[in-house]
């Protein structure tokens, strides 16, 4: 019998969101923020039924590619989801951004404005010094076409992944983490590095005047946690929001067909340990099975949809 840290994830394969229009969602990520389109496909049957929850789906899945890191667009054809609050704000636990990286924060900005952008921040802030852990960092946040939060970052010489100070030609540069809003940082840590084996990558606490104006929230004081997989790459953080405190919890009739569906796709490298630890743990499954897909047109061959204690999508995935 092999051991439990066997399990363990191996980084992130792309980020999925569910759009109420794929040409639209198409239009603004690639004309606003540069990502380039990879696929467009259909797909229906039980499999994927069974692996998103949503009984008869038919999913219309985009494709695309900023750097090295993916995301996918979800368009569920024949079911209208729920939109997402119009009222939602970053410490509501069912936030979750996608931090996109820039060269240049300035021209960045002026880039997405002439774009129908829902702002969040007063405009691009910098994270004060006195910070430690992101002194000097830049950051925006926004909303998509269909409400889903953003945010450009930029990172000073020594900060972030080695990656991003490569190449300077682009503008855009790619993602580096996804953040989620969480009710419990030890909890959290449980999932993620106990039970899925990621591991510590930052800690800080993030406030005063700075903050609030990055989020809209007045008084804004969040324990940030840092997470990575083995292999580097995009990683997760834990936003663990002290003032004004935790938000509204995720309603639990939400689906993967509902607009403010966010997936993080996982590589792990033995789906069916891993899926019997979660589920002898009490993890929230959607899928009904691991799902197995044969036909080769399908970027992975299982995968299995959990969700975290907070409600947060997680699809497990082994690719083919």
């Amino acid at each position: 019998m092999s051991s439990q840290t066997d399990v363990q994830v191996q980084r992130i394969r792309a980020i999925g969101l569910t759009v109420t229009n794929c040409n639209r969602s198409l239009e603004f990520y690639t004309q606003a923020l540069a990502f380039e389109l990879i696929s467009d496909i259909t797909v229906e049957g039980q499999d994927y039924s069974d692996l998103e929850g949503v009984p008869g789906a038919k999913i219309r899945i985009i494709t695309l590619r900023l750097g090295d890191e993916l995301i996918e667009l979800m368009e569920y054809l024949n079911i209208q989801g729920k939109p997402i609050p119009s009222d939602s704000q970053s410490n509501d636990l069912w936030f979750q951004h996608l931090a996109i990286v820039v060269s240049d924060m300035d021209r960045a900005y002026a880039h997405l404005r002439s774009f129908p952008i829902e702002p969040i921040s007063v405009d691009p802030q910098t994270i004060p010094p006195e910070n430690e852990a992101s002194g000097a960092v830049r950051a925006f946040k926004f909303k998509d076409p269909d409400g889903h939060d953003l945010e450009l970052i930029w990172f000073g010489p020594d900060q972030g992944q080695d990656k991003w100070h490569q190449n300077s030609h682009s503008l855009f540069l790619g993602i580096d983490h996804s953040a989620i809003a969480i009710s419990n940082t030890e909890q959290s840590l449980n999932f993620y590095c106990s039970l899925l084996g990621m591991q510590i990558d930052s800690r800080s606490l993030n406030w005063r005047a700075t903050q609030s104006r990055l989020d809209n929230l007045p008084g804004a004081e969040v324990k940030i946690t840092g997470l990575r997989p083995i292999q580097d790459g995009v990683g997760i953080e834990l936003l663990d929001y002290i003032v004004p405190g935790k938000g509204r919890p995720m309603p639990s009739d939400w689906k993967s067909c509902d607009t403010a569906h966010m997936q993080i796709e996982l590589v792990v490298n033995n789906i069916e340990q891993l899926v019997d630890k979660l589920r002898h743990n009490g993890v929230q499954f959607v899928s009904s099975r691991i799902v197995q897909f044969s036909d080769g047109s399908f970027p992975y061959r299982q995968g299995c949809l959990v969700k975290d204690p907070d409600g947060h999508a997680i699809l497990l995935i082994v690719e083919s």
